[in-house]
């Protein structure tokens, strides 16, 4: 698993810029129209869905692959549903976004505990996951908290979110320096 995140560790540090970009969209247009928001996230979650299965499709011998590719296909459909349905309420978007959260915190909790055997570090990964599920579950706890105290709790969270995956990105890079470094010694 380290050697297919390390190969790839442009691809999470891409995941992370998409999310800080996507949190302040959020947090400085928060008078968006809801659809427009809606489409914003779609686009997110497929995008960043996309990466994820690419990057399980091409290490699929490796072990672990399965954990990105599961993570890929909750992204990419929560993505079709925020496209197929745009004018769904704003309650119903919450619980989408909060499943969302939940079920991809839970995959890279997951890939950081299995992480941790082969690399020091790995916590941001952990930490990712942590952050994603303590969002999901937020948001089904307190759903009628209001439209825009959401959109600067998406801001915050995908910006956190994405710090995260780019510092993670970082160690990656550096250890994938390492390695080469060392076999070529």
């Amino acid at each position: 698993m380290l050697t297919l995140l390390s190969r790839n560790w442009w691809l999470v540090a891409l995941r992370g810029a998409i999310a800080v970009l996507f949190g302040l969209l959020t947090l400085f247009f928060p008078g968006i129209a809801l659809s427009s928001f809606v489409l914003l996230f779609g686009a997110y979650v497929i995008v960043d869905g996309a990466a994820a299965v690419w990057t399980a499709v091409q290490h699929r011998t490796e072990q672990g692959w399965w954990l990105h590719l599961l993570e890929g296909f909750v992204s990419v459909i929560a993505g079709i549903v925020a496209f197929v349905y745009p004018g769904i309420t704003a309650l119903v978007m919450l619980y989408v976004i909060a499943v969302w959260a939940i079920m991809t915190g839970v995959f890279e909790i997951l890939a950081a505990i299995r992480l941790r055997k082969e690399i020091t570090g790995e916590f941001w990964m952990g930490l990712s996951g942590l952050l994603s599920l303590l969002f999901g579950i937020a948001l089904i706890v307190a759903p009628g908290t209001g439209i825009l105290a959401v959109l600067t709790l998406v801001g915050v969270y995908a910006i956190a979110f994405g710090v995260f995956l780019i510092m993670l990105a970082l160690r990656l890079r550096s250890h994938g320096s390492q390695t080469t470094t060392h076999s070529m010694a």
